[in-house]
């Protein structure tokens, strides 16, 4: 769980560039591949990163400008990314602005139950990262190249000079 707001500040801009980067490598045309038929596509994942963030924060009573949870799916990949990256820096700025180290261990009903400040950052950012996967394996049924994250990417390894491990 996390317990100071300096450990979400350090936490959540290094997994927040990594969001950022499998955003800014999707196409418009990428936005529509679908898992299944009764599915979310890659655009419906990518937006639900983005809606998340206000939608859980609002939970614990952080106020700040944002997308609303209901918002409809943009129809292009560069205004989910420019929107994750405004919705990122005004959730950023409000938890500065409101809260200290103390506020993270207030409680609050969360989703049918009780949770911690601290808690709901860890399972925004834990929410965040889930979905990132999915995003990747989609990415890759889409033909897009996806970037590294959690370690070189399949694409990543000849710019290292290195042989990609056997599939």
């Amino acid at each position: 769980m996390i317990s100071s707001l300096a450990a979400f500040f350090s936490t959540w801009e290094e997994e927040a560039e990594s969001t950022q980067r499998i955003l800014a490598a999707l196409t418009d045309d990428s936005l529509k591949q679908p898992v299944t038929t009764s599915d979310r596509t890659l655009g419906r994942i990518a937006w639900h990163i983005v809606t998340t963030i206000p939608e859980m924060l609002s939970k614990t009573g952080l106020v700040f400008e944002s997308i609303k949870e209901d918002a409809p799916l943009p129809n292009t990949a560069k205004i989910i990314a420019d929107s994750y990256r405004e919705v990122s820096k005004a959730m950023l700025t409000a938890i500065t602005n409101q809260w200290n180290d103390q506020t993270l261990f207030e409680e609050r009903p969360m989703y049918g139950q009780t949770w911690t400040i601290g808690a709901t950052l860890t399972a925004l950012i834990n929410h965040e990262i889930h979905h990132r996967g999915q995003m990747t394996v989609l990415m890759r049924q889409a033909g897009l190249i996806v970037p590294g994250i959690m370690g070189p990417s399949r694409e990543d390894w000849s710019h290292l000079g290195m042989k990609p491990p056997l599939v």
